[in-house]
């Protein structure tokens, strides 16, 4: 099974509002569908990751292709519960007594961080009486993801418990394992992290009911090598068939569905031309300037590639709110609109309001029908303050 062409060509940019992020129905549910192939073939059962993709106004698309949700604590969990009502796996870096007593209600899994985590909070889950399952996230201490800042196994990282960290107490209170070390990786990584799983927590897999693969699965992107995934699945599940394996990406439930357009309000001149966008890299893109990456934009290309090179640049007070250098084959002019690729994942859940800068509004496309869903204003400022 393989996904569609994941460009929006069919949408004329004058007609969105700007800026605005606009997503595409058909390849939201397109990944969807993909996912739930995975799923179907291998076995394991497909978690939505809000961290990732959180556009709730899009649920109702991609419920009957998924198992559920995953959280990062008791907001999203609500979330997960009131807009997608399927399985809800929460797991945090670290819970208060506040953020476990309000998660319980709307989780089936609660997976901790570290032992002295599980211990201290296993009591108010066991006391509410709801039959969740209790996980731990280990640190199989072995990852390829090369940048630090995006790496779960680097040395001083907070992330996971160490075998030579877990007590001999932990184990017979545990339903099962998570693990997450990858990052926009394939299949190959995912068997060779699998190994690594085995040989330092294999022990304690046969009292186990399930195990979380985590995310960092890059299932929906174009080279992903979906057939090498479900054979690596049904291989661990074969050495463990007494295992529901389960898989959480975020990243692929929204790649490529969505663009975030914006519009040109100034052009200046220092050293080269600067076009000011309503799109900002600090307030919109964020990840632009924190991983860093260069975002590809619709009929543009390399500084030089064609004959107009400008440097895009933000509407914030920010000196560094730069998204970067790009050429094109005419030249810009105030009004023209500018489009983003691939912005619907990570970008959307990352926006603030800083500089009180116009947010992007929130839009869907189905191919015939552009639905604004969403406008911030005045009211969504002030009420993020007080």
């Amino acid at each position: 099974m393989s996904i569609p062409e994941t460009a929006i060509t069919d949408l004329d940019w004058t007609m969105v509002p700007s800026p605005a992020f606009v997503v595409d129905t058909r390849l939201v549910e397109a990944n969807a569908k993909l996912h739930a192939y995975v799923a179907e073939q291998s076995g394991a059962k497909i978690l939505l990751a809000l961290k990732g993709f959180a556009m709730w106004s899009v649920f109702p698309l991609m419920r009957p292709y998924l198992s559920g949700c995953c959280a990062s604590g008791p907001i999203e969990a609500e979330l997960a519960r009131e807009k997608f009502n399927k399985e809800v796996h929460t797991y945090a870096v670290a819970f208060n007594e506040a953020d476990i007593r309000e998660s319980i209600p709307f989780s089936d899994h609660m997976v901790f961080n570290s032992p002295a985590q599980l211990r201290r909070f296993l009591p108010l889950v066991r006391e509410s009486g709801r039959p969740i399952e209790i996980g731990l996230r280990v640190n199989p201490q072995y990852s390829e993801v090369e940048v630090d800042l995006y790496n779960p196994c680097a040395l001083g990282s907070r992330l996971g418990t160490r075998r030579d960290q877990l007590g001999d107490d932990i184990p017979p209170l545990l339903d099962g394992l998570n693990f997450h070390v990858m990052c926009e990786q394939g299949a190959d990584t995912l068997e060779r992290v699998l190994a690594a799983v085995e040989e330092r927590f294999g022990d304690l897999l046969p009292g186990l009911k399930w195990i979380n693969f985590g995310g960092g699965h890059h299932i929906t992107k174009a080279e992903y090598d979906v057939d090498y995934l479900i054979e690596v699945i049904r291989a661990f599940r074969s050495r463990h068939p007494h295992l529901q394996v389960y898989l959480e990406p975020g990243e692929a439930h929204g790649l490529n569905t969505g663009v975030l357009v914006g519009t040109v309000l100034d052009i200046v001149h220092n050293g080269m031309p600067v076009a000011i966008l309503d799109v900002s890299a600090t307030a919109h893109m964020p990840d632009t300037l924190e991983m860093p990456y260069r975002p590809t934009i619709h009929g543009a290309g390399e500084p030089g590639a064609t004959p107009h090179t400008y440097r895009l640049g933000g509407p914030t007070c920010l000196a560094g709110d730069v998204i970067g250098d790009w050429s094109f084959p005419k030249p810009l002019s105030v009004g023209d609109r500018i489009v983003f690729a691939d912005m619907a994942h990570y970008t959307m859940v990352k926006t603030t309001m800083f500089n009180g800068v116009k947010h992007p509004a929130i839009t869907t496309w189905d191919g015939s029908r552009l639905k604004i869903i969403r406008t911030f204003g005045y009211a969504d400022y002030a009420g993020r303050l007080s």
